[in-house]
């Protein structure tokens, strides 16, 4: 009985010991689950070092992609100088929580980089911009029961049109409206928030740029059978850019179509065995 519960304590101890940053999050009853991010930046060296030493990422390599694996979510790297920053684009910023929003901060500062507002966020809590190079735009949202240095928590979209586009993700991907603190307008997919305003300073109650060839490029699901999910969209009416089509080199099925705003967005499958 005793080298049974051994055993056993052994099996328990692996499972919790094997990092977060290893898996998506389980998919929903539709096979969904969030994938990824895909950034455009000028030095792909300065970006893993910075999401490795900043956010405790991990770096992969499959073929030709460089990425990097984070709670949640991976953020795919492309080396070419971006057409702008994320601000001004429909895709404003992303967000992590993170234990400690102002440790972060002084530290961040400290190393002479870009720090943005910090304020009492949407759900009561310290929250902070960062500004990484290449005019990618980072919110901090503070979680101090957090397990790890820090976990995606959601991607912002900033465009007139936010209503009318939350109930096109809503309908596509059938999926629920769920305020996330005072931002009535927000959905959730595993893994990650997704939520929708308008455009705000220099950018208010004006047009958003498409994301493509922007410091984030695109955004992506990961979907259980993707060939069939395919399918089902083209039966809604969504044209592809990219139609269905195994990448070998990565290991990845993939389809890529732009939505009603202009964010370029990837449906994936194989990113959850990275």
């Amino acid at each position: 009985m005793k080298l049974l519960l051994t055993i056993a304590l052994i099996a328990v101890l692996t499972v919790l010991t094997v990092p977060a940053h290893a898996q998506l999050a389980t998919p929903n009853d539709n096979g969904i689950t969030y994938g990824h991010v895909h950034l455009n930046v000028s030095d792909i060296e300065v970006h893993k070092k910075l999401w490795v030493e900043w956010f405790g990422g991990e770096v992969v390599q499959k073929g030709p992609l460089t990425a990097i694996r984070l709670p949640n979510f991976l953020i795919a790297l492309t080396e070419q100088d971006p057409t702008g920053p994320m601000q001004g684009s429909v895709l404003d910023h992303f967000g992590f929580k993170v234990r400690n929003t102002t440790e972060f901060v002084e530290r961040w500062r400290a190393a002479g980089m870009e720090v943005g507002p910090e304020f009492i966020g949407a759900e009561g809590l310290p929250n902070a911009y960062v500004m990484a190079p290449d005019g990618v735009w980072v919110e901090l949202q503070e979680d101090q029961a957090l397990p790890v240095e820090a976990s995606g928590y959601h991607v912002h979209y900033r465009t007139p049109m936010y209503t009318e586009l939350l109930d096109w993700y809503v309908e596509v991907f059938d999926l629920e409206i769920r305020p996330r603190g005072r931002i009535e307008t927000a959905t959730n997919v595993p893994g990650m928030n997704m939520s929708f305003a308008l455009p705000t300073g220099e950018w208010a109650d004006s047009d958003t740029a498409p994301t493509r060839g922007r410091a984030l490029d695109h955004i992506g699901f990961e979907i259980d059978n993707l060939e069939a999910f395919y399918q089902s969209l083209v039966a809604k009416g969504i044209e592809f850019d990219v139609e269905f089509r195994e990448i070998e080199s990565i290991a990845v099925k993939i389809a890529i179509f732009t939505d009603p705003s202009g964010v370029r967005f990837e449906l994936t499958e194989g990113l959850d065995r990275w």
